[in-house]
């Protein structure tokens, strides 16, 4: 019997197949349809999410009205009024922290959002340039090629596998479109949730903008409160008998630190323990940044009461939220609130020298805690007996202020 002569029909079916095949590894890094969905449904949550919090931001600025209007009841007290208004800086305050930190975020969400679209697109046009290699393909064979594979099949068992590879192309042509609208859809989403979360950080950004001149007027407001009660010429005198004893209770609250760090240091060499102790070596610049020195240490003309007045330390003007530093190794002793000093922050650096930091916006460390030089402990505000955002910087030997350039220089 003579051999059937062999066609190029079984060729152009393996052909074809090698084409699907190719095609499926052109994206067969892409996702199914499902994930797909899965995607775009979590871009629709985060849409959602943007959308509130675009509502929310609108509708949470602080009252600082309603807050001025507060202090004016407290105005004939002065310690009440500072405690009052630093209550509501820190507020302020804690809120500008927020909205940062929101900012920050939704910054690392849109970049996200971004690299998911980049990747979404690029999928889009690879499965748009395979999808029309394969339509063309499907074009230029039509039905013929397939009729022609099923009746040129040498055996039953070779039509069923024919047929089984005709069904397994068309179930795969119709996955590759779903996935390709799926993946057009998933583009959508992600532009979509992309301008929501940008609408979203230019809102967070105005807020803190709005915040922060809030934050200010607060400050001016209490300056000029300050700056009137202590020149107030028929107050004058109570004026300065008011900061006497201001500066007093300062002293005394400074004086029982050191008294408790002495006695501690007294315990620890009793119980032969390492006590801490000062190297001699020099101080470092207890701002990051600094725009003037608004008051050095020394005698000088009280700005408000007119008259000569013995300056403990030096003042740094900087803005709110200027990191302050420790300008030495040592042992928080403490780390807390006073009408006068503000937030403040003091610090033991061993025999009988410490630092101290006062009007702080915000505390980064507590008592007890050990501390390295140039370590953030505070961040500059205007809080107790303050004209205006700055540091007070101190340093205190066996008991007594002395100069700090001492030390920074």
């Amino acid at each position: 019997m003579k051999k059937r002569k062999k066609n190029g029909r079984p060729l152009l079916l393996a052909v074809l197949l090698a084409f699907a095949w190719a095609v499926r590894g052109v994206v067969g890094g892409a996702a199914t349809a499902s994930e797909l969905e899965q995607s775009i449904k979590e871009k629709e949550s985060a849409i959602s999410q943007a959308q509130e919090q675009k509502k929310q931001l609108q509708s949470s600025i602080s009252d600082i009205e309603a807050m001025v209007q507060e202090l004016e009841n407290a105005k004939d007290d002065l310690e009440a009024y500072v405690r009052q208004l630093d209550g509501n800086l820190e507020q302020v305050q804690a809120r500008i922290r927020e909205l940062k930190g929101m900012i920050e975020e939704k910054e690392a969400e849109i970049e996200e959002t971004k690299q998911e679209l980049e990747e979404a697109v690029a999928r889009e046009e690879e499965q748009y340039a395979a999808m029309k290699v394969r339509i063309r393909f499907s074009y230029e064979q039509g039905n013929r090629g397939y009729l022609s594979m099923l009746f040129t099949a040498g055996s039953f068992g070779e039509l069923l596998n024919r047929a089984n590879y005709i069904e397994q192309m068309n179930r795969y042509d119709q996955e590759q479109l779903e996935e390709f609208q799926k993946n057009r859809e998933l583009v959508e989403t992600c532009k979509k949730a992309l301008e929501e979360e940008q609408e979203v950080l230019e809102e967070a950004k105005a807020r803190v903008d709005e915040e922060e001149a809030g934050l200010e007027a607060l400050i001016v407001q209490k300056e000029q409160q300050i700056k009137s009660f202590q020149g107030d010429i028929n107050n004058k005198e109570a004026a300065i008998q008011e900061y006497e004893a201001d500066i007093a209770a300062q002293n005394a609250a400074i004086a029982a630190l050191e008294a408790a760090a002495a006695a501690e240091r007294k315990q620890l060499e009793e119980m032969n323990k390492p006590r801490v102790t000062y190297d001699g070596g020099m101080f470092q610049q207890p701002l990051t940044s600094f725009k003037r020195i608004s008051d050095d240490y020394g005698n000088r003309i009280h700005p408000t009461l007119g008259i000569e007045k013995f300056h403990n330390g030096v003042d740094f003007a900087a803005p709110t939220g200027t990191p302050i530093l420790a300008a030495y190794n040592g042992t928080v002793v403490g780390a807390a609130y006073n009408s006068s000093m503000g937030n403040y922050v003091m610090i033991n650096h061993g025999d009988g020298l410490y630092t101290i930091y006062m009007h702080a916006s915000a505390l980064y460390v507590s008592a007890g805690q050990t501390v390295t030089k140039g370590q953030q402990i505070a961040a500059v505000g205007s809080t107790g007996r303050s004209t205006g955002p700055h540091l007070h910087f101190g340093v205190r030997l066996n008991g007594n202020y002395v100069s700090p350039w001492n030390y920074l220089r």
